[in-house]
């Protein structure tokens, strides 16, 4: 929940800057009346999937994006393991490699 909270107005359209994301999607970890109860508490719709249903709920195609984008990164050798110690080093080396893009 702090995470929810902590999300920064989104900009870009003209007017008033929304202040909370309009839907969250989770996955069955998430599965517990009390979350969905404290999601809806801040007028966002919770998207979470149900234990004991079938795959294929339509959650996936979202996630897949994320865990792609996180796999294409990790084959930095570098970015892989963190060996620097220093915090904005890595963040260099991070932005380099979405600077590369994908070798597709």
């Amino acid at each position: 929940m702090p995470l929810l909270d902590a999300v920064p107005p989104v900009r870009g359209r003209p007017g008033r800057p929304r202040r909370k994301p309009q839907s969250v999607f989770a996955d069955r970890g998430y599965d517990h009346d009390i979350y969905r109860d404290q999601v809806r508490a801040r007028r966002i719709l919770p998207v979470i999937a149900r234990r004991g249903t079938a795959h294929g709920s339509g959650l996936g195609a979202y996630r897949w994006v994320v865990e792609r984008s996180f796999a294409w990164l990790h084959g930095f050798k570098r970015l892989r393991v963190r060996w620097e110690r220093r915090a904005d080093i890595h963040e260099a080396f991070l932005k380099l490699a979405c600077l590369a893009g994908p070798a597709n």
